[in-house]
């Protein structure tokens, strides 16, 4: 009976927490993030401090901590809902102040205990090893924190291709997966601090997984009916710089809601690469950075066209448009010149990195049937600042140049500083 109860109280402790840190999250328009993140801070501390003394039982033998069944796990979903409605620049945000302040409280009390102290009363010594040992849970349960987040971001986008975009599935498959990790890192600092069980690691999990479920539920239920979760690009970013990359999206859909896409395809437009592309090249060059830039023309589109049909041809952009995008990084803007046309700019991308960008993207077009199993190839451009020039257009006349070269020499290929080599399709 007693262990029906505690789930039953855990439910409602994991109903409460969403429900109150999703309404301030909702009103962040309001009355910012501030509120938000002031809230995670303290739960970080209570859920630490509970994790590292309270435990109830559950059916079954599970033995757990609603700190690290409601709180933590509760935490990591608010922050990858932060993520999908804001964006990784924001997400790091708590977690860099959480783990300086959890260093900084690690760091003071040790430096307290030297003082000389006054009892307040008798039998009210003040408690440094408690401290201590909590302030370095903190600091570990921190650090295990920032790479759940890169994971979970990392997994919620690649959930995309899995799942499509049934929320409740993204959700559950990748907090399952990141929880897990978690559960496993943060036991073997609790086991060296406290000695804690293996029945702890095992009923923490199950708990977790448990909580996960419900977690994943009311997030979905709040991104469908009371957010609506923003689009995303597929890819695979690098882990080491996850945040910094991530943080494009937010320029990308400011470069939308400020120029422009193409209806069909979903591209950015013309206009919009000749005011966004123009100042990259100019950044980069300025910054002495790298830059890439990918002119991509299909081969024979006419033909396809003719053979199948316009409404099959505009179906096949809007799949190559797709594949480009999921070739490319998140980082990296696609646009639709004009006809079956398009361009890449990839930022940070030198003249190796980029002849690999392209052979990829020609792969995964050419592998990929969009038609009564007909195939269509690219021919790609490339040109890279600096190398090939510091402003866009002469980038651009390069990679126009080298686009021609490369259907010259019969099409399907990638044509960049170097000699073009014969490429199979697939």
């Amino acid at each position: 009976m007693a262990e029906l109860q505690n789930v039953l109280l855990l439910a409602v402790d994991a109903l409460i927490y969403f429900v109150a840190l999703a309404a301030l999250l909702r009103a962040r328009t309001r009355i910012g993030l501030g509120a938000f993140f002031c809230a995670l801070g303290v739960m970080h501390f209570l859920e630490t401090y509970l994790a590292g003394i309270l435990y109830v039982a559950l059916p079954f033998g599970v033995v757990t901590s609603p700190g690290s069944t409601v709180l933590f796990t509760g935490k990591l979903m608010m922050l990858l809902l932060l993520y999908i409605r804001e964006d990784a620049a924001v997400v790091r945000q708590p977690i860099y102040g959480l783990l300086f302040g959890n260093v900084l409280l690690f760091v003071l009390a040790f430096v307290m205990r030297h003082h000389t102290l006054v009892a307040l009363s008798p039998g009210r010594a003040a408690d440094f090893g408690f401290l201590n040992e909590m302030g370095a849970l903190m600091v570990w349960g921190t650090a295990i924190l920032f790479f759940d987040c890169i994971l979970i971001i990392l997994l919620y986008e690649r959930a995309r291709t899995w799942f499509g975009d049934r929320l409740f599935a993204r959700l559950l498959a990748c907090s399952a997966l990141v929880l897990t990790f978690d559960q496993v890192a943060f036991y073997a600092g609790l086991h060296m601090l406290t000695g804690a069980g293996l029945n702890v690691l095992v009923g923490g999990w199950v708990a977790k997984m448990a909580a996960v479920v419900l977690y994943s539920g009311m997030a979905a239920v709040y991104l469908r009916y009371f957010e609506r979760p923003l689009g995303r690009r597929r890819s695979a970013p690098r882990i080491w710089d996850i945040f910094d990359t991530l943080t494009y999206r937010e320029r990308y859909e400011d470069l939308l809601a400020r120029t422009g896409c193409d209806a069909l395809t979903g591209a950015l437009d013309r206009h919009s690469l000749e005011a966004h592309g123009r100042r990259s090249v100019e950044h980069a060059a300025a910054a002495g950075r790298p830059l890439a830039l990918l002119f991509i023309d299909l081969d024979h589109f006419k033909a396809f066209n003719d053979r199948f049909g316009h409404a099959a041809g505009d179906k096949a952009l809007k799949r190559i448009v797709l594949d480009i995008m999921a070739a490319a990084r998140v980082s990296d803007f696609t646009y639709r010149f004009g006809g079956e046309e398009f361009v890449v700019i990839a930022d940070g991308v030198n003249a190796d990195d980029a002849l690999a960008l392209a052979e990829r993207i020609r792969k995964r077009i050419a592998g990929a049937a969009v038609a009564a199993d007909a195939h269509v190839t690219v021919s790609i451009g490339v040109a890279t600042c600096s190398r090939d020039g510091t402003d866009y257009d002469t980038l651009f006349g390069v990679a126009d140049k080298r686009l021609y070269q490369a259907k010259a020499e019969g099409r399907n290929r990638v044509v960049g500083d170097r000699p073009a080599v014969r490429l199979v399709a697939g």
